[in-house]
């Protein structure tokens, strides 16, 4: 490939980048540098730097030069879909039970997710059905500071999960999976055995920089999470 063209330009400064002769934020040489070391304008130079920057290898800025960023990886985005959407998708029928619904001060492990400290957040317990058997259980912690209007919110038919979907739309989330094991309270909401292992999702998710809500999910044994990537 000629190096002279911004094409053969290009391909160079991403060879010399990924051989590691600049670090990672490191700033690289001007246009007018690469001009006269490869021996072309700097129009040409500003055309192999501008398609490395729409690949993200590079990033430029007005008067603060060209700097190496961290070459770009494949990104994998999880979805996880609404229960509701789990079970009508396997051709069984969805309903939801609202078991507890209260208003109180989180435990410190929710509220330091929340960062609600000795603020009262809602607090609610939900039992999901496929066909009229147990799918999951669920525990969710709401700050009232991020989503006021919950604490007037009917639910209807809907679970916490979906009027917050609709309503607030996360930003961003975390989401930790884990095995646990039923205590004598969930195996009897779940209708399985104490002591049988549960596949748990623990998830929180923020709009912006504020925590809207907490939760954890207990599936009934057998579960499997199907996602694509």
């Amino acid at each position: 490939m000629n190096a002279r063209t911004h094409r053969g330009i290009r391909a160079a400064i991403r060879a010399r980048i990924v051989a590691g002769e600049w670090q990672l934020g490191e700033l690289i040489p001007g246009e007018a540098d690469f001009a006269q070391e490869y021996g072309c304008s700097r129009t040409t130079v500003n055309r192999a730097l501008q398609a490395l920057a729409e690949e993200g290898m590079v990033e430029r800025k007005r008067k603060g030069g060209t700097r190496v960023r961290p070459l770009p990886l494949p990104q994998a985005q999880l979805r996880i879909p609404l229960l509701r959407e789990q079970v009508e998708e396997s051709g069984r029928a969805y309903r939801c039970d609202t078991i507890v619904r209260r208003v109180a001060r989180p435990p410190q492990s929710a509220a330091e997710r929340l960062g609600t400290g000795e603020t009262e957040a809602a607090y609610l317990e939900t039992l999901h059905f496929a066909d009229e058997r147990p799918f999951a259980f669920e525990t969710r912690w709401i700050s009232l500071a991020a989503v006021p209007q919950f604490a007037e919110a009917e639910l209807g038919e809907l679970s916490a999960n979906e009027w917050l979907v609709r309503t607030v739309p996360f930003t961003r989330g975390e989401v930790a999976l884990s095995a646990a094991t039923a205590g004598e309270r969930i195996a009897g909401l779940l209708d399985t055995q104490q002591d049988a292992a549960l596949f748990t999702m623990d998830r929180t998710t923020w709009l912006e920089d504020r925590p809207v809500t907490t939760m954890r999910l207990h599936y009934t044994p057998g579960y499997t999470l199907e996602f694509p990537i």
